[in-house]
């Protein structure tokens, strides 16, 4: 009798992966590497491999519906005579006019005020309708200068001298021709329709002293009124963090790896940085040993989607978070409402491959006149401001879960890791044990 082998699957690489493959075919054919918007899409350590304990014997749980939970913070108090008050400890990022319509700025500006919370202008200049609707409007200062004037450093309310971004530290953005409009051009003082590279370090200062003297500068045109903000990409957040202070910073932005971006290289965003939840604990240590933790302000950004997120990364330290991605979500972007337009432009809802193509069927990061008119600011504001909401509450029901009466109560010892990963990251303990890796020579 003859037996026969029975037929077995064909079994893919994973390090060859239907992606990897695609990548290899497209360089080989057209000889350029990919661009893109967005952040990184390889799954790394998040805020998921964290969980809360919550209240039983040992902790005393608040009641929602009689019991108050402070959600207000006060970013820039270090120097500034007017440090930025905020209801919530969520910020809108930075994200450009000219990466952004004009209506999507104008509705983060109205979500935003909506909320008792402030919106960022970013790359290429301030614009009218964004001031106009933004109550608290903290103004980029970029290493391009696109925009850049000392009139409206004085019309904004904080600065933010931006040396690197999560999706992208070390390098500049870029903005393809097709989103360079009329407008755009004028703002950023570009030639129209050219493809456009931001630099990828600041003109005037090569280092930490330079910034001090940057800074200073930015003080004096602004008569010491406004906050000053320091924003840096998340690699080395401890050192980072220590200059940045030490330069006179009122306020410290760490911004991770799953930050999104305008667009530039995918083996930028895929492979440089680090994670969010890798760059909380460096930059707190680094407060912490210079005893200036509470009294210079932190912010992280860097894929933050919900009240549970915002939660955790107060818990480990951080005074507030910054938003991009999810709230331009919330305004409409990526919507599967326009699934049939994306599937034509060759990527699908959810995707985020479009952004930096001009052509978003949603609106919002595009300059085709006939495509903003599907954004109705005020109508996207008020989703934005929906979005905060829940967030906020989503975050107060974790406090008070945890015996907090205040956002700013939540702490370390209020967490425990899933991963081994996570709790060395986070420096919390792995769930079920107390042991923190790295802790202790362990």
């Amino acid at each position: 009798m003859t037996y026969k082998n029975p037929p077995t699957t064909p079994r893919k690489s994973a390090t060859f992966d239907d992606y990897t493959l695609s990548e290899i075919r497209r360089a080989a054919q057209t000889g350029i590497y990919d661009i893109r918007g967005a952040g990184a899409k390889r799954k790394l350590p998040h805020f998921d491999d964290l969980l809360f304990l919550g209240a039983s014997i040992s902790r005393y749980p608040l009641e929602g519906y009689r019991e108050r939970c402070d959600t207000s913070v006060v970013l820039g108090s270090r120097h500034a005579k007017k440090p930025i008050e905020l209801k919530i400890p969520i910020t809108i990022a930075g994200m450009s006019f000219g990466s952004l319509s004009g209506p999507a700025k104008e509705a983060l500006g109205r979500g935003a005020t909506l909320s008792g919370t402030s919106t960022t202008t970013g790359d290429g200049g301030m614009t009218e309708e964004e001031r106009g609707h933004s109550k608290q409007l903290v103004y980029q200062y970029l290493p391009s200068r696109y925009g850049m004037n000392p009139r409206d450093l004085r019309r904004a309310d904080a600065i933010e001298v931006v040396v690197g971004q999560g999706a992208k530290p070390g390098g500049g953005g870029m903005l393809l021709g097709q989103k360079i409009s009329d407008r755009v051009a004028e703002m950023r003082t570009l030639p129209k329709g050219i493809d456009q590279r931001s630099a990828s370090r600041h003109p005037d200062w090569t280092g930490p002293d330079d910034l001090e003297i940057k800074i200073l500068e930015l003080r004096e045109i602004t008569d010491w009124e406004k906050p000053i903000y320091v924003k840096v990409g998340g690699a080395r957040p401890y050192y980072d963090t220590a200059l940045a202070v030490k330069a006179g910073a009122d306020v410290v932005v760490v911004d991770g790896m799953q930050g999104g971006t305008a667009a530039t290289q995918e083996v930028f965003i895929e492979n440089v940085g680090q994670p969010t939840l890798a760059c909380i604990r460096p930059a707190v240590q680094a407060l912490q040993d210079l005893g200036m933790h509470r009294k210079v302000q932190l912010i992280v950004s860097g894929g933050i989607r919900n009240g549970a997120d915002v939660a955790k990364a107060l818990a480990l330290g951080v005074d507030a978070v910054s938003i991009g991605t999810a709230a331009l979500v919330a305004l409409g972007d990526n919507d599967p409402r326009w699934e049939a337009e994306y599937n034509a432009l060759g990527t699908t809802a959810g995707a985020y491959d479009d952004w930096h193509e001009g052509r978003d069927p949603a609106g919002i990061t595009t300059q085709d006149p006939e495509l903003m008119k599907r954004v109705d600011p005020i109508a996207a504001g008020r989703r934005l401001a929906n979005y905060l909401k829940v967030m906020t509450l989503e975050a107060q029901t974790i406090a008070r879960a945890c015996g907090k009466n205040s956002l700013h109560n939540l702490e370390p010892e209020d967490l425990v890791a899933l991963t081994i990963e996570a709790a060395a990251m986070a420096g919390v303990p792995l769930a079920g044990t107390n042991w923190i890796p790295g802790k202790n020579g362990f």
